[in-house]
């Protein structure tokens, strides 16, 4: 809820919105693995059982060309954020900065009391004190805990919850996916626990990528030297070290360099010294400053806005401008495509391939030469559940009826995720083509469909049916 003190509306903080957010991609997070609908997941990418869930749907790995339209929709949807928001992401969405919110400012300042206060994020617990050994080393215990749910979390994403804990009954059955739990939780406690936000400054690549994406309009965490002073100079020296210093140089300067806005910030960095790289957009300085200058009746010094409004004091930012415009356009573009193709997902798969003999010519007992055709029929069932399954000839306009399946003679059962392997004779009696000098290639479909399900479960595939030329049907015995 937002205030007023001094005739100044003091906003809901920044943080207080942020922690909000945490928590719902924390439930989010936690709460997908376990959400099915007839028994498929939101997300799924098994290479336990090759099967892809998106969105409930379930998916063949033959069908992972989704996968490259669903990573451009996340990183075009990262870009595009940038663009906008700056380094929004990190400071709003990244687990990394979600998971030291949780260790820094919930079990180490509010749980244990390790730290004085989460305002003061420069400020090191003196650990030269017994009892501040005991509250880290009981820190690190219970993030070593939330650790291991959330390597098991991110690896539900790949291992359903079901298979897991039924694999957890017998871990050295399943040492790749334990060791990978392990390996993972225990990266956890050393990023979190040692590396802290180091991770953002050196390791993480979007630091560096994010600079290649900003424009003038690009809103970030910026403070106003127009009003405040310039406490820097052009090589980010400072010029000034005490509040009198800056009144002396500069007497309209606003700023009271209480360093509020310095002590808050989770990358240690000065917001006064202008864009910098290991700014995440958290706002913790916006949050700082506007408290400070609320008390003296004054706007808040450092804002959530552009170069082009705060620095260059040009006129407004613009939000929706052509580059932003273009990434709206693009991920709407890849969301249509992705979602067209998932609608067309084929709830069989079927390969035909027909064997290297042409055909197989004999004259029955009463006189007639028949012809076979045999193929191999490699089906696979992408549903949930046990189906039976059938092949129906269609041949060209004019054949109807002479072509027909002599091999299975009955419909076969088929279990989900297991390919199945028919041998199948084509047969025909009738005299199809009348042809003297060569074989006659006569194309024909094949309709493969479960039983008791044939509008939504069935395919079609196209394949040839051989003839013989009338030499070979007259020499057949």
């Amino acid at each position: 809820m937002s205030e007023e003190k001094n005739g100044i509306t003091i906003p809901t903080p920044w943080r207080i919105k942020r922690y909000y957010i945490y928590l719902f991609s924390t439930i989010i997070a936690l709460a997908l693995p376990w959400i099915e609908v007839e028994g498929n997941h939101f997300f799924l990418l098994s290479f336990d059982k090759l099967k892809l869930h998106l969105a409930f749907v379930q998916f063949d790995m033959q069908e992972l060309y989704l996968m490259p339209f669903l990573l451009m929709l996340i990183f075009l949807g990262i870009f595009g954020m940038t663009v906008m928001g700056g380094r929004v992401f990190c400071g709003w969405v990244c687990p990394q900065t979600i998971f030291r919110v949780i260790y820094r400012d919930l079990i180490e300042t509010k749980i244990l009391g390790l730290r004085g206060r989460i305002k003061n994020k420069q400020k090191e617990p003196d650990m030269t004190k017994l009892e501040n050994k005991v509250k880290k080393v009981v820190a690190v215990l219970i993030w070593t805990v939330l650790a291991l749910i959330a390597s098991a979390d991110l690896l539900w994403y790949f291992v359903p919850p079901e298979d897991f804990f039924a694999y957890l009954a017998h871990p050295a059955d399943h040492m790749t996916l334990f060791g990978t739990v392990i390996i993972t939780a225990l990266f956890l406690i050393y990023d979190i626990v040692f590396l802290k936000e180091d991770f953002c400054i050196y390791v993480c690549p979007y630091s560096r990528v994010q600079s290649v994406l900003y424009d003038d309009h690009t809103v970030m965490a910026l403070y106003n030297p127009h009003r405040g002073g310039d406490i820097y100079d052009e090589h980010h020296n400072k010029n000034f070290t005490a509040q009198k210093d800056l009144q002396a140089f500069e007497p309209a300067a606003e700023c009271t360099t209480c360093e509020s806005c310095v002590t808050v910030c989770p990358t240690h960095i000065d917001i006064r010294k202008g864009l910098q790289l290991e700014c995440i957009n958290c706002l913790e300085c916006v949050d700082a400053c506007t408290t400070v200058m609320g008390k003296l009746g004054k706007e808040s010094l450092v804002t959530w806005s552009s170069d082009y409004e705060i620095i260059d004091q040009k006129g407004k930012t613009q939000y929706f401008r052509p580059k932003v415009l273009a990434y709206i356009g693009l991920l709407v573009g890849i969301s249509i495509i992705l979602g067209l193709m998932g609608s067309k997902k084929e709830h069989m798969l079927l390969n035909i391939n027909k064997e290297n003999r042409l055909y197989a010519v004999e004259r029955t007992a009463g006189g007639k030469v028949q012809v076979d055709n045999a193929y191999e029929f490699l089906l696979q069932n992408t549903e949930n559940e046990k189906l039976e399954f059938f092949f129906e000839v269609i041949p060209p306009k004019g054949m109807e009826g002479k072509i027909i399946i002599v091999k299975p003679s009955k419909e076969f059962s088929a279990v989900p995720g297991i390919k199945k392997k028919k041998i199948v004779v084509l047969r025909t009696t009738e005299m199809l083509v009348d042809d003297l000098r060569k074989d006659t290639i006569i194309p024909i479909t094949i309709r493969a469909y479960a039983i008791g399900h044939e509008d939504k479960i069935v395919v079609f595939r196209k394949s040839t049916f051989t003839f013989p030329r009338e030499d070979i049907l007259n020499a057949a015995k």
